[in-house]
């Protein structure tokens, strides 16, 4: 059988500028460097934990 892996597309909704440097940083991890911007990622624990410490810069857009 084939092996499927999980992905999750998450976009850019708010912008980085006058936060704090860590939460930059997160971002440019998940790929997303401007607003707007979407990125499909495979979906581990640690994109997860990713995403959740950055919900106000990021959207969850689809999830396969």
């Amino acid at each position: 059988m084939a092996d499927t892996k999980k992905t999750i597309t998450v976009e850019q909704v708010a912008s980085a500028a006058r936060r704090p440097e860590k939460q930059t940083q997160t971002l440019r991890g998940l790929g997303l460097d401007k607003l707007n911007r979407r990125r499909t990622l495979e979906d581990t624990p640690a994109v997860r934990g990713m995403i959740n410490s950055i919900p106000h810069l990021v959207r969850v857009v689809d999830e396969a």
